[in-house]
């Protein structure tokens, strides 16, 4: 099941980067299965790309603020 945007902003910076890591691992071996033919869960990839895309963005929200409050 895909994560919520909102679970991940209760999520601090050190585990933000872990996760973005381990997704983007996760998304790197699932299109080595699909160039293998041996994809069980053709979802997986969708979820992971989005959960990544997802993570970015509340990155990028983090790094506004921070700019704004600087100013």
């Amino acid at each position: 099941m895909a994560v919520k945007a909102k679970d991940l902003r209760e999520l601090e910076p050190g585990e933000l980067d872990l996760r973005l890591k381990e997704r983007g691992d996760a998304l790197r071996n699932f299109r080595l299965q699909m160039a293998t033919a041996s994809v069980e869960n053709s979802r997986a990839a969708r979820n992971a790309r989005r959960e990544v895309a997802r993570i970015k963005t509340i990155m990028r929200e983090r790094e506004l603020a921070a700019q704004k409050k600087a100013k």
